[in-house]
């Protein structure tokens, strides 16, 4: 397996994590956490000589967490419009 996948993996980990955090304060810990793990793979795709991905693909590939979680999310958070999604940019 190739390292780029490892960290990929750990991504999507984070994302997992971030779905099911209970508060905001995690969630924003967590989609900061995979967006890193995304960069590092992507930097280590170029190290190895990987070609470029399809933003189309990439988009297809890491779908971002709604910014409504639904039932279990604290009220507050839910309801706040400033929340961001994993790929928003947190």
């Amino acid at each position: 397996m190739k390292q780029s996948d490892i960290f990929r993996e750990n991504a999507e980990n984070c994302v997992r994590l971030a779905e099911a955090a209970a508060n905001e304060p995690s969630f924003k810990r967590y989609s900061r956490m995979a967006e890193a793990w995304r960069a590092l793979a992507d930097e280590q795709d170029w190290l190895d000589g990987e070609p470029r991905q399809d933003p189309a693909q990439l988009s297809a590939a890491h779908p971002c967490i709604e910014t409504s979680r639904g039932e279990g999310a604290p009220p507050a958070y839910a309801a706040d419009p400033s929340a961001r999604s994993v790929h928003g940019g947190v």
